[in-house]
């Protein structure tokens, strides 16, 4: 990647959120901090189906003109399941996952292969929503890190952490 090269971040809201949600600003804000880091809040508020969703990050992608190696996605609960399965198809720089809607019986492709250079996952033992135990076995199959933290779905108790921990999955992928 070239030095000078423009990083995209998209960033995927849950199912009952949207793209002004508590998470997705924080981490849309410090990856603004960068002067090579254009940030996309998709708004998926349309539609609660998957496949729609990420046909919305398809779309919002293809419009940015960005390279598949230059982008960051970062997705909580269903955009989470949105960014995945978007690496999935296309190998990207970065994925970052908060509580993602993984190994779900009722989604489609609901345990994809993901493909990004960097990755994070960081799940709430105490997910109400999304069951930890089969989204730390997706992450073992697949050797990605993942975090647990002492929270529920929504992470609310954790933002100051998630938002550390985007920092350094950003320096990680060589943006701050």
């Amino acid at each position: 990647m070239a030095e000078q090269s423009t990083i995209h971040i998209f960033l995927s809201h849950g199912m009952e959120s949207g793209p002004g949600g508590t998470k997705i600003q924080a981490l849309k804000t410090l990856a603004e901090t960068s002067d090579r880091v254009r940030a996309y809040a998709v708004d998926h508020r349309s539609s609660k189906d998957p496949a729609v969703r990420l046909t919305q990050m398809q779309d919002a992608i293809a419009g940015s003109g960005a390279a598949p190696e230059n982008i960051i996605l970062a997705g909580s609960s269903m955009g989470g399941w949105v960014c995945a399965q978007f690496s999935a198809q296309v190998p990207v720089l970065g994925c970052f996952l908060l509580a993602p809607a993984l190994a779900l019986p009722n989604y489609p492709q609901s345990s994809p292969h993901i493909q990004a250079s960097h990755v994070q996952i960081i799940h709430g033992w105490d997910d109400d929503i999304v069951p930890v135990m089969p989204v730390v076995e997706l992450a073992r199959q697949q050797s990605l890190p993942a975090l647990m933290l002492a929270d529920g779905h929504r992470l609310e108790n954790s933002l100051d952490r998630i938002v550390e921990e985007f920092r350094m999955f950003l320096s990680r992928a060589g943006i701050h």
